[in-house]
Parts: structure tokens; C-alpha cells; sequence
């Protein structure tokens, strides 16, 4: 897991200096990903991704990348304690017309 989370880290810098056209591709397909903090809670998070029809595999690296940024970007670290994440069976991942929802917690905040 250490070589997985070293690796986004460096894809998280590298995305942060690219154009549109070089966007992550997971799975070899592009997603629309994107965190919020939950409410007053800023060290709490979900992110959505769409669409997950383009390949369940790939959403679930789009999201996992994106909680990765959050926490980084918000604590500087990229510890993720999942409360509905990229590891529960498939029948039990949260997916509404397209959209994948994970949720977690950055465990070092400040």
C-alpha cells in the first residue's frame, strides 16, 4: 500500500502542473472527481465520481486518487480512514444514476 499511496502522491504533483489534456487516465478512461468536506467537519470528506458505466474499476481509482488530494492538499498527509470506501464489496458501494459516492476522514488533522 506504502508503493500505491507514493505513486498518486507523485501523480497528485504532477497533476497539479498539467493541461486538460493531460489529464489521469484510470482504467484508460477519464473521470469527473471531485471532494468536499462533509458540513463543519473539515477533516471529514466525500468524494463523487461519474460516470461510474465507464468501468466500476476505474471510478473507484478516480475516487481513491481525489480523497488523496484532499487530505494532502487540507493536512499534508495522505492517511485515509474510510467510512464507506474503494474496499467493500461491490454490492455495497454507494452508486446513484452514475455516480459513485466514497466517504472517509483525513486522520491527521491539525
Amino acid at each position: 500500500m506504502k508503493i500505491w499511496t507514493s505513486l498518486v502522491v507523485g501523480a497528485v504533483l504532477v497533476a497539479g502542473c498539467t493541461s486538460a489534456e493531460d489529464r489521469i487516465l484510470f482504467d484508460g478512461q477519464l473521470y469527473n472527481a471531485k471532494a468536499r468536506k462533509v458540513e463543519r467537519q473539515f477533516d471529514v470528506f466525500s468524494v463523487m465520481v461519474k460516470p461510474v458505466s465507464k468501468s466500476l474499476k476505474g471510478a473507484l481509482k478516480a475516487g481513491t486518487h481525489e480523497a488523496i488530494v484532499f487530505c494532502v492538499n487540507a493536512f499534508g498527509s495522505s492517511d485515509i480512514i474510510w467510512t464507506a470506501g474503494p474496499d467493500v464489496p461491490e454490492n455495497q458501494l454507494n452508486i446513484v444514476k452514475d455516480v459513485l459516492t466514497l466517504q472517509g476522514r483525513c486522520p491527521n488533522a491539525r
